[in-house]
């Protein structure tokens, strides 16, 4: 097997660009309820750093764990998957 751990993915929506080298990520999910059978949504924020490419508010991004960066960070921006002037 490959010796490189795999590290987890999430999609989800840049909510803030304002820090430096960092974006703040939405990352929404969907779970059903185990009686009623509703869907429900489930999201959390995530900040990822980013190293050259600026990200506006609304762009969908493919983030990835990494080892921590400080205290807060632990994701980093893989790649830039839909923007907003796309849609």
């Amino acid at each position: 097997m490959n010796s490189e751990k795999l590290k987890r993915t999430l999609t989800g929506r840049v909510t803030s660009n304002k820090m430096d080298k960092t974006v703040t990520v939405l990352v929404e999910r969907r779970i059903k309820h185990p009686l009623y059978g509703k869907f429900l949504i489930r999201s959390k924020k995530y900040h990822a750093h980013v190293v050259d490419e600026q990200f506006s508010i609304g762009d969908i991004v493919l983030i990835e764990e990494c080892r921590p960066l400080s205290k807060t960070k632990n994701w980093k921006v893989v790649k830039h998957v839909n923007s907003i002037s796309e849609r």
